[in-house]
């Protein structure tokens, strides 16, 4: 029996034939397969498929960004060494996104910060014809779409961008929109290769996303943009639920900071805190633990005295929350708490922990409409 085809990565064209190259370079059997242009949530692009049993040593691969470096096409985005006062929001022209971008223009604002809209549109490549897909090594035959096909996808693309542009200037007008300097950008390829692509880029402060909440979950499992960039962007991403009762962050008012009492969590906090202190809000620390303990109680009062004297303006508590089965237990705590807003710090795992063992920013992602900030 033939080893299982596994999807490696799902990438623009040109990109899936350079990592082809370099996979079979190493002795890999590689073929490409067309995305599902069906289903808009899954991204679209194409499918590196490699043998099952060549999975961990692609996987080697694929997570050091060497394959890519230097061989694909260069980018306009000049490389900045150090983080800029900007605020990156994706766009897609979805009504989740346009709430990000009253979220973003705020924080813009508080934070005396330049916004950039990013949205990255995709131009299909067809298959002529569906041969045995199963066969290593083959290609489907490609064909780029035509001239006209191709303008029609770049015109509506710049069509739409300009539309919110003057959308938002309009409203910034009005005085419904504060104030703020902002700049469009327009991109191809695949939207989260293209997003964390050009984070790093150009460091912002903050990414602000929209994501489309809990009721979702299952549609979007598979090919959410935003849990994508939450697990791997290098810098604080902040997801706004379609169905979030928080419309401007200002009214955020408690936040839930998650802790396992590890040393990146504090440093992490004392960042948040500095970061966002323009903003008047109370923290609750919490502690997610599998059994009864006193001494998690005991390390969280020694962590609340500490800030307490490092920011004694600021309202700190303190809970446990059983772990038993998180997400009800932390969406029971939210509730009864009042909570508007979750943070925690995201540990970067390579690809296959993430496949099989998400991390808690990506399961809150798809189980709570409750506005998440991820430091990472």
């Amino acid at each position: 029996m033939e080893d299982k085809l596994v999807t490696l990565a799902i990438l623009t064209y040109s990109k899936a034939v350079i990592l082809k190259t370099v996979l079979e370079n190493e002795g890999i059997e590689t073929c490409i397969h067309n995305v599902n242009q069906i289903q808009p949530v899954v991204s679209s692009g194409v499918r590196v498929k490699i043998k099952e049993c060549d999975l961990p040593k692609a996987l080697k691969i694929t997570e050091s960004p060497a394959w890519l470096s230097d061989s694909v096409i260069k980018e306009t985005t000049p490389q900045i060494e150090s983080p800029t006062n900007k605020v990156l929001i994706p766009i897609d022209f979805s009504d989740y996104s346009f709430k990000a971008c009253y979220f973003g223009f705020q924080i813009a604002k508080e934070l005396n910060a330049e916004i950039i809209l990013l949205h990255v549109y995709y131009r299909p490549i067809y298959t002529s014809s569906f041969q045995n897909g199963d066969v290593i090594g083959n290609i489907f035959d490609y064909q780029i779409p035509d001239r006209e096909t191709d303008r029609t996808v770049i015109q509506k693309a710049h069509d739409n961008l300009n539309k919110i542009t003057n959308d938002l200037k309009a409203k910034i007008r009005s005085g419904e929109l504060p104030y703020v300097t902002f700049t469009s950008i327009l991109r191809e390829g695949v939207p989260e290769e293209e997003i964390l692509q050009y984070s790093k880029d150009l460091h912002p402060r903050l990414i602000v996303m929209g994501t489309r909440g809990k009721d979702q979950k299952d549609i979007d499992l598979i090919g959410s943009v935003t849990a994508e960039v939450i697990d791997r962007a290098r810098t604080t991403v902040v997801a706004i639920p379609e169905n979030t009762s928080i419309d401007v962050f200002s009214k955020v008012k408690n936040i839930a900071f998650l802790t396992n009492f590890n040393q990146r969590d504090l440093v992490a906090f004392e960042s948040f805190i500095n970061s966002w202190k323009t903003f008047d809000f109370s923290v609750s620390l919490i502690h997610l633990a599998d059994v009864d303990d006193t001494w998690n109680s005991i390390k969280l009062d020694g962590i609340r005295d500490y800030f307490h004297k490092q920011y004694p303006e600021l309202e700190i508590h303190c809970d446990v929350v059983k772990n038993d089965n998180f997400l009800s237990s932390l969406e029971k705590y939210i509730k009864n708490n009042e909570i508007d807003a979750i943070a925690l710090v995201s540990y970067r795992h390579n690809l296959l922990a993430r496949m099989f063992n998400p991390s808690i920013a990506h399961k809150m992602l798809f189980h709570s409409d409750t506005l998440l900030i991820v430091i990472n």
